[in-house]
């Protein structure tokens, strides 16, 4: 008689298991293509700090350089500098680096029902690329 009033509690565990584990499996893909991305995007604007150290007569070698890396990326423009013919020792290249991550799966929705930020599909990535100018 116990047997019968246990048939659907198999189906039952797996119904409340199915979504954590779902979510954890969600987010450990799209954690790590998020982490992939911050290193390609912070490797990005060392490059492109070191081309405007190389290169000081071409105004866009940082941009050229991040641009030959990935397409997608951006040089923040504002918030970089680059070296200049006559550099003082001590100055340096700076390269900022934007990127807007797209989510692979719905973690993004997953993480605002957890009290995160509006649902968002997208994670914006900055990287900072700094290198001394050659004196």
């Amino acid at each position: 008689m116990g047997i019968q009033r246990d048939r659907g509690a198999a189906a039952v565990e797996m119904a409340i298991l199915t979504p954590l584990l779902l979510l954890i499996v969600f987010g450990i893909l799209d954690f790590g293509l998020l982490l992939n991305a911050q290193i390609g995007v912070t490797e990005a604007a060392r490059e492109g700090a070191r081309a405007a150290t190389i290169d000081v007569s071409n105004s866009t070698a940082a941009q050229d350089r991040v641009s030959l890396i990935n397409p997608d990326y951006t040089v923040d423009t504002g918030a970089s500098t680059k070296c200049s013919a006559t550099s003082t020792p001590g100055s340096n290249a700076i390269v900022v680096v934007k990127y807007r991550h797209t989510w692979l799966t719905p973690i993004g929705g997953l993480i605002s029902l957890l009290g995160g930020d509006s649902y968002k599909d997208y994670a914006d990535l900055t990287g900072k690329g700094v290198m001394p100018c050659r004196a």
